[in-house]
């Protein structure tokens, strides 16, 4: 039987079953609640998790709590320390997926505001396969516009913000398509509902930038620097068009879940050859072998964590 997951919740790990907040909590009815994906990546060979750039997640997950004014008794090291203890008593040997959560904790209702609240924080980790369910998607653009920094910052993963992606990634998976693709107030092509976007045109990958709208993306940032420095590709940020897309030469969507998944179809338009691109390929490639630990270059950008059945004695 696989091992039954675990939390670090409280102050200690337990079974994630165990692991329950109360129905007047504050976060549940308002959404006050910061969150991070990170993945941690079975490596066989060396018999260990290898978890993706976790401190980086953990950099921005502490940033969303400042902006929902929590105050955390951890820093980022402490979170990364905690996430391989996790790992490790988990007895994990596979995929994982890693959720860190911040939350208004305090038993209130009727109370609109973030100071005078308690806050505290767990973290789950759970066995984890594929985010999406084709490796060649067929997109839409959603009628739901992204909020913009002015509305919910973006920037960071604030838990009442996700509804604007539930509505997008529902309609477009009900009309029979894998993703959502947003466009903000102003027209301008944002994201998907849980990854952020690149095209490629004419040999130069353009993607968006912080300031429509977007999250800024671990994956995506790993995927701008593979894509300069091992592919000597230029990586441009700038707005796009919602017509600039059906004349892409590929387009591709990043994210922790998601990894780096083409896409062969916009809004019933095929996208280049409509399957997967020449640099699609090349990224995504290069990406799976390095959040496996495969690319010495690239191996700082993980952590690793050691089974407890396998630990040395």
């Amino acid at each position: 039987m696989p091992p039954t997951p675990l939390a670090y919740f409280g102050g200690k790990f337990l079974p994630v079953t165990e692991a329950k907040v109360g129905l007047m909590t504050h976060a549940l009815h308002y959404g006050t609640a910061v969150f991070e994906g990170i993945r941690g990546n079975w490596n066989e060979d060396e018999a260990k998790v290898f978890i993706f750039r976790p401190r980086e997640h953990y950099v921005r997950f502490l940033d969303g709590a400042k902006i929902l004014r929590m105050n955390l008794p951890v820093t980022a090291d402490d979170l990364t320390r905690l996430t391989v203890e996790l790992v490790e008593r988990g007895d994990y040997k596979g995929d994982l997926y890693i959720r860190p959560l911040a939350f208004k904790s305090s038993q209130l209702v009727a109370n609109l505001k973030l100071h005078e609240i308690d806050d505290d924080f767990g973290i789950i980790a759970v066995p984890f396969g594929a985010y999406l369910d084709s490796s060649v998607l067929r997109c839409v653009t959603s009628s739901w516009r992204r909020m913009s920094e002015t509305m919910i910052p973006p920037r960071v993963k604030i838990s009442g913000l996700y509804v604007n992606s539930i509505l997008a990634k529902t309609d477009a998976v009900l009309a029979g398509f894998d993703e959502a693709i947003l466009l903000n107030e102003e027209g301008f092509v944002s994201e998907g509902s849980g990854e952020n976007l690149f095209i490629v045109k004419n040999g130069e990958i353009i993607t968006p930038p912080l300031y429509n709208g977007i999250l800024p993306g671990i994956t995506r940032d790993t995927a701008i620097e593979l894509a300069r420095r091992e592919l000597g590709l230029t990586v441009t940020e700038r707005s796009i068009g919602r017509a600039e897309l059906y004349l892409a030469d590929e387009l591709f969507l990043t994210g922790t879940a998601a990894h780096i998944t083409p896409v062969g179809e916009l809004d019933v338009r095929k996208i280049g050859s409509g399957g997967v691109g020449p640099v699609s390929k090349q990224l995504q490639d290069l990406y799976f072998n390095v959040i496996r630990g495969k690319v010495p270059k690239y191996r700082h950008w993980c952590v690793t964590a050691v089974p407890a059945a396998l630990a040395p004695k």
